[in-house]
């Protein structure tokens, strides 16, 4: 893929690790797409700065309306200086959700947000018409039933490891084919520890993953499997199965990104080393492959994989996720919700890390907890987040954790 391209990109989340990492694929592959937009959270000028110098981008959004004004001081300061035009900036979340759906039939939506702020940029992607690469893994979980009812097939792809690996493992086989679907999982830093040796993790401890260089939303959410439980979520939605058809093993090596067990018992692994260009590569040049895009596994190298069963009695994380998906009415959202909360507060001091998941469980067994019908729409799905971000806040308050 190479020479001028017509498919336009807007890159949502641009400073965070996926949207760097999807910037670099751009400038290595100009031929993928033209950059039309970024969104960023605001808080790395610089950055932000470095990025619209190399892609050029038309229009630059902030989120953070309190990071505004020194985001485009910066980017005019750097543009002038570069003696090129400087893009138009505006800020918030409804500008986000401007640019996300500022698209058309031929073009991409890579939203790589963290949170379930996601979700209404990506509703506005789909309405868009334009092709989603989505890493906001939130937008089904919280959303998945409103997701999946917008979006025409094949519209979604997944920027993803593992659910990336499904899709290439899907490839030529028929819904009624496929048996299971199994996810990897690293184990995350604190595989084979017992809760009591859980008790008194510290931050910086739950931000060590052994594989993967992540944010701190994601990288603590893999700590205590609940990133895996979003993932699992996330599979039943993109992949249109029930919650106990996708199994998930702990493979430390995180060279096998997951699995499709078919119908007459045969499995098919997608391999490769732990490279998050993979997934990006795969979505934004889809149906085509990039040459020499990343690294291939070297089989003339002695290597073992290893695969083993979840411990779920000390990360109880994915059979909590489970039962709120079987439930549905939003328990998902308020799931989310609740985690997001919780990281928060483990970061202050104010919750163990072993209280992360509990607080989830306690906003969810909550005997006030709202549900969200269908005939709701965003409208109710928010209803009950932030119903759950103040549960979530009043009990960390109430037990000073």
């Amino acid at each position: 893929m190479t020479g001028t391209a017509e498919r336009r990109l807007v890159l949502l989340g641009a400073t965070g690790s996926i949207g760097a990492q999807s910037l670099e694929v751009l400038a290595r592959y100009p031929g993928i797409a033209r950059l039309h937009g970024l969104a960023v959270g605001g808080s790395r000028p610089q950055q932000v700065a470095e990025q619209v110098l190399v892609h050029r981008p038309e229009r630059l959004v902030v989120a953070d309306p309190g990071h505004a004004e020194t985001i485009e001081r910066t980017v005019t300061v750097a543009c002038a200086d570069a003696g090129i035009a400087t893009p138009r900036i505006d800020a918030g979340q409804n500008a986000v959700i401007d640019l996300a759906g500022s698209l058309g039939d031929h073009d991409v939506v890579l939203n790589a947000i963290t949170g379930s702020v996601g979700l209404l940029p990506t509703l506005a992607a789909l309405t868009s018409g334009a092709r989603l690469a989505l890493a906001n893994k939130e937008s089904l979980v919280v959303g998945g039933h409103l997701v999946t009812a917008a979006a025409a097939p094949g519209q979604i792809l997944p920027v993803d490891s593992e659910h990336t690996a499904i899709a290439q493992a899907l490839a030529g086989v028929r819904p009624d084919q496929v048996s299971r679907l199994v996810v990897t999982a690293s184990g995350g830093p604190f595989r084979g520890r017992t809760r009591e040796q859980l008790a008194t993790v510290t931050p910086e401890q739950a931000l060590a993953h052994p594989t993967w260089a992540m944010g701190r939303v994601i990288t603590t959410n893999s700590a205590t499997l609940v990133n895996k439980a979003l993932e699992v979520i996330e599979a039943c939605f993109q992949f249109d199965l029930p919650e106990d058809r996708v199994d998930v093993v702990v493979h430390p090596q995180s060279i096998v990104h997951s699995m499709v067990t078919l119908v007459d018992g045969s499995t098919i692994a997608q391999a490769s080393p732990p490279d998050m260009r993979h997934a990006i590569g795969w979505a934004l040049a889809h149906p085509e492959k990039l040459p020499g895009l990343a690294a291939a596994l070297d089989f003339s190298a002695a290597q073992s994989w290893t695969f083993e069963p979840v411990d779920e009695d000390t990360f109880p994380a994915i059979a909590i996720a489970r039962a709120s998906h079987r439930e549905g009415g939003g328990a998902m959202a308020a799931y989310n919700a609740a985690n997001e909360e919780a990281v928060d507060a483990f970061f202050a001091g104010d919750l163990s890390f072993l209280g992360i998941t509990e607080l989830i469980r306690e906003v969810l067994d909550h005997p006030r907890r709202p549900r969200a019908d269908l005939t709701d729409g965003v409208d109710g799905v928010l209803a009950v987040e932030t119903w759950a971000r103040g549960a979530a806040r009043s009990l960390i308050g109430e037990q000073g954790r």
